[in-house]
């Protein structure tokens, strides 16, 4: 039986950049309908992201044409096929393209564009499967040889990529060594694999140092910045990289000449849509692989928050702003989901 496909579809659109709960707002557009070697896909689940939030207001790198539908991220079923495209696709659960914005009902991609996800994970876990555990293996595998026993630190470890970053440790048989801004989540980070979980502040680089008898870390995991950032330098061993990736903190801090000069730590920096530009379809669904795996295999778990409609967005926008351990998402029937536990 063939799904009933609506004409028209709420979106979640911005006409200038802003503060989200003051330029988005909901919109009715029509539902497209798929032509030659194209696929309809039916939205189900989307996380909000730090960067999804930079776009919206123009602060990121990267910036897309006004006006637009927001959201970079998300899980959707194949409902609906174009002419030369194999239905078997259809009910399959696929990655939604951030191309056309993903907080919308419906969007349309060219079939051999779909990234197809595992069946039997829940649509929650797979619509954040991507984006932060692809930085959080990149991370790890990208810039410095890693051997088993080896000791890397991270700050923001209870954010969504530090939480990936630990688990994606664990089975490397890495020492992943967390900073955290506060230790209400030790407990959870230790269940995910976590080494230690200590606090973000001028006592981190002491303990990383006795930790590893003065030797210092292998890899340093910044996505704060700020004097955080600093500590991470200091914690650093000799030759070691210190790489950054995001920048919650946008305080100025002093450049660790002592550091490089005399550790020769190597700082760069990775932006994921920078790397992902750089691929080709092929190598992206290889790379996608190797994270969608371990989660298929119960083996890496993502930490959800709270689901809203669509038309929550303010209160989702609101909740995102609260201390939490997991992602808040936003669903196109906030009730078929939660009828899926």
């Amino acid at each position: 039986m063939k799904k009933e496909i609506p004409s028209s579809q709420r979106a979640l659109q911005y006409l200038e950049h802003g503060k989200p709960e003051e330029v988005l707002s909901q919109v009715e557009i029509s539902v497209p309908k798929p032509g030659p070697g194209e696929a309809l896909i039916e939205m189900q689940a989307s996380p909000i992201h730090p960067s999804d939030i930079g776009l919206i207001q123009g602060s990121y790198g990267r910036l897309n044409s006004l006006p637009a539908i927001a959201g970079r991220e998300g899980v959707g079923t194949v409902v609906q096929v174009g002419q030369g495209v194999d239905e078997k696709v259809i009910g399959r659960p696929v990655s939604l393209s951030e191309n056309a914005g993903v907080w919308q009902e419906y969007q349309l991609a060219k079939a051999d564009d779909l990234i197809l996800f595992p069946a039997l994970v829940p649509f929650k876990q797979l619509a954040v499967s991507l984006v932060n555990p692809l930085t959080a293996w990149r991370l790890l595998n990208d810039f410095e040889y890693l051997n088993p026993g080896d000791v890397i630190i991270q700050n923001a470890g209870n954010s969504a990529v530090g939480q990936a970053v630990i688990q994606f440790a664990r089975k490397m048989d890495l020492r992943c060594l967390s900073l955290v801004r506060n230790l209400a989540s030790v407990e959870h980070l230790k269940a995910l694999g976590a080494t230690e979980v200590w606090l973000d502040d001028d006592e981190a680089p002491l303990r990383a140092k006795e930790y590893t008898e003065g030797e210092g870390c292998k890899l340093a995991l910044n996505s704060v910045g700020g004097p955080s950032a600093l500590r991470l330098a200091k914690s650093t061993g000799s030759g070691g990289v210190h790489v950054t990736f995001g920048a919650m903190d946008g305080s100025p801090v002093r450049f660790p000449t002592r550091n490089l000069i005399f550790d020769d730590v190597r700082m760069v920096g990775f932006w994921l849509d920078r790397w992902r530009r750089k691929q080709s379809h092929s190598a992206l669904l290889k790379a996608c692989e190797q994270v969608l795996q371990p989660l298929a295999m119960t083996d890496l778990k993502h930490s959800i928050d709270k689901t809203f409609d669509l038309a929550e967005f303010k209160e989702a926008f609101f909740r995102n702003t609260k201390p939490r351990l997991g992602k808040v998402l936003l669903a196109r029937d906030k009730n078929f989901l939660e009828s899926l536990k």
